[in-house]
């Protein structure tokens, strides 16, 4: 991408989407909205420190990880973002003032302050539609071969939020649609049983700050299902993988079951 004046992206600036395994097999698409902390050059550091930037409020730690070890297990093609959530945050919708926070977890980001239009909108032009774009580019591939994908999309979330402990160490959100994750909480309960697993907990998936799924999983009647596994789990690679075998030990019967790539119509 060559920079030239008007534009938020460089040729130094990596792509807003990377596609991976695009040729899979597999029937699922994997999202990872926030797998990427970096910042775009023309933007400096937004007036932060990297030990700021490298934290929880720059990107979902361990997430891109856990990813990429689903992906090759199951064959399925993953769309990741190519920015750090300060930047914009493509899970949220356009109207949320947490899409480009001034403050975010009590830090103040000074790049997103008093923010132009013009700025504003560079940000959704060359960041947010092409990650949603190469979603639905995705998705239609395997409407085109005549194939109803299920949705998964892979977060994590901090141990600790405003003073809280949380106590899971996963959660499954989720909205109207019970196909992936009503099977998917007893699969992870009947073979986890020490765990304490969030049903729509630390978050919910009927909460608006959920956008990639709604977007895309819902309101296209796909089977969809958001997961959100504990930063402090999987903020090394082998918990990464530890994790990600949880999570995909219990994907195995749900996605193997033909039944359940079907359009929700109701």
């Amino acid at each position: 991408m060559s920079h030239h004046a008007g534009t938020l992206l460089g040729q130094d600036d990596p792509a807003p989407f990377e596609v991976l395994n695009e040729a899979g097999k597999g029937h699922s698409l994997f999202v990872c909205d926030h797998a990427s902390r970096v910042i775009p050059k023309s933007l400096g550091t937004l007036g932060l420190p990297e030990e700021e930037r490298k934290r929880h409020i720059g990107w979902d730690i361990g997430a891109r990880k856990v990813t990429e070890i689903l992906v090759d297990r199951f064959d399925c093609p993953a769309v990741l973002g190519g920015f750090s959530r300060l930047v914009i945050d493509c899970n949220r919708q356009l109207w949320d003032p947490t899409g480009m926070p001034e403050i975010a977890d009590q830090t103040v980001v000074p790049g997103n302050k008093n923010i132009s239009p013009t700025e504003h909108m560079k940000r959704i032009r060359e960041i947010f539609l092409p990650y949603h774009g190469a979603i639905e580019e995705r998705i239609a591939n395997f409407h085109a071969h005549k194939i109803v994908p299920a949705l998964i999309a892979i977060h994590s979330f901090t141990p600790v939020f405003q003073g809280f402990e949380r106590p899971w160490e996963i959660g499954v959100l989720w909205d109207q649609d019970d196909r992936i994750p009503v099977p998917l909480l007893a699969k992870l309960r009947e073979q986890n049983p020490d765990l304490t697993i969030g049903d729509n907990e630390p978050y919910s998936g009927q909460h608006m700050a959920d956008y990639t799924i709604d977007h895309h999983g819902e309101a296209g009647g796909l089977p969809c299902v958001s997961i959100e596994i504990r930063q402090d789990l999987i903020d090394t690679d082998e918990g990464c993988e530890k994790w990600a075998k949880i999570l995909g030990d219990a994907f195995v019967d749900i996605l193997a079951d033909p039944n359940l790539y079907k359009i929700r119509r109701d």
